[in-house]
């Protein structure tokens, strides 16, 4: 047995927490590959130290002083090694960074620099052995991830170790510069690695039980998904629900490997499965509930659409060529809507709609903006009848129209559009009879 442990940055922040990881992975040998992130908040209105690092630089960049701030960021991690007593030294790389802070070796250095000096400590911690992710974490020059060679980089290099401390968030070109992944990209280099040792099993360690059926800020104590497949999650991660970095799913599931979200402060938790495909009987018709505010829904209506080839193509060509992307394109025989995001919409709506025109000669063209997209996902839909029904009816009962319904082939997901205002207590409806009505 074989796993790879992520640890995220609540799960580090503090020598307390330290502790707890350290307890976590020597309860378990099979743990033998860790990849940390960068200290987090401590507390409530405490700063996290990669934004720290991306302060500090901005001050070196622009040429002001910023040796208040780095030895700031010095102190965090000096309390962390004193706490957890260790006869260890950062000295060193502190006089590095501040070189390279005044070299202007880029913001992507110095956000790196975070999970760098954690994985330094936690690899003296455990006794572990430590690998500089910018030796094995490969990016084009144009700042692009280079896959290919990265597992080979990464499996030449862990073969011959037992045990390892990776960072994450970070890799390098072939040239050393410093290039990181978006937020929470730590998440991505634990798949990688488990994908490159060929791990049993990935355990992604944060501050939750488990993926949550709802948003905690909207549901009141949501329900904990137990098993959840790669496709239920990427229409999930997709509408907004996040535990897990999105690209994070890639390497592992074209490797076979199953992630395990766990939490740090409740190890006793089984958590969340994320596989391939199960047999398990959901808790629940639905896996889970997730949405967005701020669309916008252009409604374009023209007589015997549905007989002019090339229809469709020119509409979305209008978007397309002022750089604009579409969510949903639900349509009848004479209509079709196209959903967009509202932002990136509003300063070329003009120029859309007159390409539109152009392009087609509609008979109409209607937008309704301030909608919220909810998608309510879940492999036990197919099977259960009366599910949209269910659905539909839970939403009239609480007086929320229904703007924009939109529901794939596979039966996996059914996508409603809401109004901003109602957007709360949909989601709450659609909770309550498919969740709380079962337990």
């Amino acid at each position: 047995m074989k796993k790879v442990v992520k640890f995220g940055g609540s799960s580090l922040a503090s020598a307390e927490q330290f502790i707890k990881v350290g307890n976590i992975i020597r309860a378990d040998e099979s743990r033998c590959f860790v990849v940390p992130s960068a200290p987090g908040k401590r507390f409530s209105g405490d700063t996290k130290i990669t934004d720290m690092l991306y302060h500090c630089y901005e001050l070196a960049e622009s040429g002001q002083a910023f040796n208040k701030q780095l030895n700031q960021i010095k102190d965090r991690y000096l309390e962390i090694i004193r706490g957890l007593k260790l006869d260890f030294s950062l000295t060193e790389d502190f006089e590095t960074i501040k070189k390279q802070f005044l070299a202007k070796a880029g913001s992507m250095y110095a956000a790196s620099r975070g999970e760098y000096l954690n994985g330094k400590i936690m690899a003296k911690y455990l006794g572990y052995e430590f690998i500089d992710a910018a030796n094995v974490i490969r990016f084009h020059k144009d700042e692009s991830f280079d896959a290919d060679t990265t597992q080979k980089l990464l499996s030449e290099r862990l073969a011959s170790c037992e045990k390892a401390v990776i960072p994450g968030f970070y890799g390098a070109m072939a040239n050393g510069t410093v290039v990181t992944f978006s937020r929470g990209g730590s998440d991505i280099t634990g798949s990688l690695v488990a994908k490159a040792v060929k791990a049993n099993l990935y355990e992604n360690w944060t501050d939750v039980s488990g993926f949550l059926v709802a948003d905690p800020r909207v549901v009141k104590n949501p329900e904990i998904i137990h098993t959840i497949t790669y496709t239920e999650l990427r229409e999930l991660a997709y509408m907004g629900a996040s535990v897990l970095h999105e690209d994070a799913i890639f390497p592992v599931r074209q490797a076979g490997i199953p992630i395990n979200i766990r939490n740090t402060n409740s190890p006793e938790d089984d958590g969340t499965m994320i596989v391939e495909s199960t047999c398990r009987i959901p808790s629940y018709t639905i896996t889970g509930i997730a949405g967005k505010k701020g669309f916008v829904a252009v409604n374009i209506e023209k007589d015997m659409m549905n007989s002019q080839v090339g229809f469709g193509r020119k509409v979305l060509g209008a978007f397309e060529d002022n750089g604009i992307s579409f969510e949903h394109m639900p349509s009848g025989i004479d209509t079709m809507t196209i959903i967009v995001h509202q932002d990136e919409f509003e300063e070329k709506e003009q120029d859309v709609i007159a390409d539109i025109q152009k392009a087609t000669q509609p008979d109409s063209i209607d937008l309704e903006s301030d909608l919220a997209l909810i998608a309510v996902v879940g492999r036990g839909m197919k099977s259960t009848r009366g599910t949209a029904g269910r659905l539909f009816s839970a939403l009239a009962h609480a007086h929320i129209n229904v703007r924009m319904i939109d529901q794939g082939s596979s039966e996996l997901n059914i996508i409603i559009g809401v109004r901003n205002d109602d957007f709360e207590a949909a989601i709450n409806a659609i909770y309550n009879i498919f969740v709380l009505a079962q337990l």
